[in-house]
């Protein structure tokens, strides 16, 4: 007996809609338009008749012209992931379905490469369902889910659990989900190993339960039980037959690569929506890659409802001159200014960390979006307690510098005067220190590799400072963008500009293409020539210095979330030590 043949065949739920000079079709996830012909929706009914589950393998013969215009629309189709192989009896005389001869179920075969495999997985399974009342309605609905995956499910009775979660769990692979539906709501873990997931049950549940509002009179809809048990299902299933997690970040730019996605279910009103959870089980690959990759890991940190810090925003805050953001910490309000709102988001995300670690440990640990990026920081807070030569340097040295004498001139504008500045060199390092006051009080400190970029940094701190003060907001708590940050958000290329000389497009490198028309008055370029400065400011700050900084490990059990939530989102937390006192 020769081995089945495998055959293509339409996935299951594939919708056509006939054009007037095409097609238009959709799947799961993917879409299709064919346009230019009018005899597509006649060739359509020749080829569906071909891929559709009745096939009998012996097509009708048609002219070589119309064969050729089948296989091109085939081709299409494969390329949109719209069919799929299934295997068939020796002969070629049976419908496509397992190599028993049973039909496959319509859900593995309308995602799965391989459907055969992944329905003689889910058949072998054997999940089993456990919560604390086998009988209610959170068991049953998830055993009926699983039956209807394909799954053979057994329900018992853990009197452990508790009231409302549920866990699905099978033994080879071992892998579990856990969901949990109260009157007011539920969520489904990601899965994973069957010890890990009741730890994130619990977990996840703890951190709901702390910013919970009292629940709405009478029992949940109905329909949330069910819709919490098919989410439950679905993901244990996937995991059993090796197809994308529903939580996968592809397409949703909320969540993150590397960390687990909870379902999140409110009953009043009915919604749901995965949610990224940084202070979940295991990290991302590495540090981010630029800015925006930066920031997607800010917004999942400040997650509203499973997130470690108050997430940065502008709210109400103006944006010019300079862009304002704030946040709360466990010190206060904190107010932070940058010259855009992305990058003050970033150093507000660094800062309020930062003050939340201070309020649980008692070292002062410096966070940075990656190790150069926490090392910069540290380095400038160092040496703001260096002398500097105490010589002011000339005007000339910064004033033709277009971001200096901008942000100098908005203060001033803001303070009605021109303010006072000190600004000398730190020994004979390439390196500045620049202090900004106004009526004897210090509005702003800056540390950069030149007079120039120091000025306007710190012309740009007090700038922000003041503009906080005027929305009523206390400058307590205020910090700004310095070129620590520059590589990270320097680190990409402008549109339709690729840089040849850089090896990996996939992995962008310092520094961008320049356009041939922008100077050192534009943001971005001026950023860029930041960029291209720190790594030699570094150097200079680490001998001037003499700063340590070595991996931070917390040394109390509460500080231990956050800190996990940090390095679970490829964060740099740094603990230094030597240095000027």
């Amino acid at each position: 007996m020769t081995a089945p043949e495998p055959r293509p065949r339409l996935r299951p739920g594939v919708a056509v809609t006939p054009l007037r000079d095409g097609l238009h079709l959709r799947g799961r996830g993917t879409s299709l338009t064919l346009e230019g012909s009018r005899a597509l929706p006649a060739l359509w009914k020749l080829l569906e008749a071909r891929l559709g589950p009745e096939a009998d393998g012996h097509p009708e013969a048609v002219p070589a012209r119309v064969e050729a215009a089948l296989a091109t629309v085939t081709a299409r189709l494969r390329e949109y992931d719209l069919l799929v192989d299934q295997p068939g009896r020796p002969g070629n005389a049976d419908p496509p379905g397992r190599p028993d001869g049973r039909e496959l179920p319509p859900w593995p075969a309308s995602v799965a490469a391989r459907p055969a495999a992944a329905a003689a997985a889910l058949a072998a399974a054997r999940p089993v369902v456990s919560a604390a009342d086998p009988d209610g309605p959170g068991a049953r609905a998830v055993a009926r889910a699983l039956a209807r995956g394909g799954a053979e499910p057994t329900v018992l009775a853990e009197a452990g659990l508790p009231v409302g979660r549920v866990v699905a769990a099978v033994s080879d692979p071992p892998v579990a989900v856990a969901m949990q539906c109260d009157a007011d709501g539920g969520f489904v873990t990601a899965p994973a190993d069957p010890a890990r997931v009741r730890a994130d049950a619990a977990a996840v549940s703890a951190r709901l339960r702390a910013d919970a509002t009292p629940a709405g009179a009478g029992p949940p809809p109905a329909t949330l039980p069910a819709l919490l048990a098919a989410a439950t299902a679905q993901r244990l299933l996937c995991a059993v037959a090796g197809l994308p997690d529903p939580g996968d970040p592809d397409g949703d730019p909320r969540l993150l690569v590397g960390r687990p996605a909870v379902l999140l279910a409110e009953a009043r009103p009915p919604r749901a929506d995965y949610h990224p959870w940084a202070a979940g089980p295991g990290r991302t690959a590495g540090p981010p890659d630029g800015l925006a990759e930066a920031l997607r890991r800010v917004t999942a940190l400040g997650d509203p409802r499973l997130g470690v810090l108050d997430a940065p925003s502008p709210g109400g805050l103006p944006q010019l001159p300079a862009a304002l953001v704030s946040c709360r910490t466990p010190a206060g309000t904190l107010v932070v200014g940058a010259a855009r709102t992305d990058l003050a988001r970033l150093a507000a995300a660094c800062r309020a960390a930062e003050l939340g670690l201070a309020a649980l440990d008692p070292t002062a640990p410096v966070v940075g979006a990656d190790p150069d990026h926490a090392l910069g920081r540290a380095l400038r807070r160092a040496a703001h307690a260096c002398p500097s030569e105490g010589r002011p340097l000339a005007w000339a040295a910064w004033r033709e510098h277009p971001q200096a004498a901008h942000w100098w001139a908005a203060l001033a504008r803001r303070l009605g005067h021109a303010p006072e500045l000190e600004l000398g060199q730190l020994a004979d390092e390439q390196a500045f220190l620049a202090v900004v006051a106004g009526a004897g009080t210090v509005l702003g400190r800056a540390v950069e590799a030149t007079p120039a970029d120091a000025v306007a940094v710190a012309a740009l701190s007090a700038l922000t400072r003041l503009m906080a003060v005027g929305h009523g907001l206390s400058a307590a708590h205020h910090t700004t963008l310095t070129g620590a940050a520059a590589p990270l958000a320097a680190r990409r290329q402008p549109p339709g500009r690729p840089d040849p000389g850089r090896p990996d497009p996939g992995r962008p490198e310092p520094g961008w293409t320049d356009p041939g028309w922008t100077d050192e008055g534009w943001t971005d370029r001026w950023i860029t020539e930041l960029a291209g400065r720190e790594a030699a400011l570094r150097d200079s700050l680490g001998r001037l210095t003499g700063l340590r900084a070595d991996p931070w490990q917390p040394a109390t059990a509460a500080a231990r979330p956050l800190a996990n939530a940090l390095d679970g989102c490829g964060f740099t937390v740094l603990v230094t030590t030597g240095g000027h006192p």
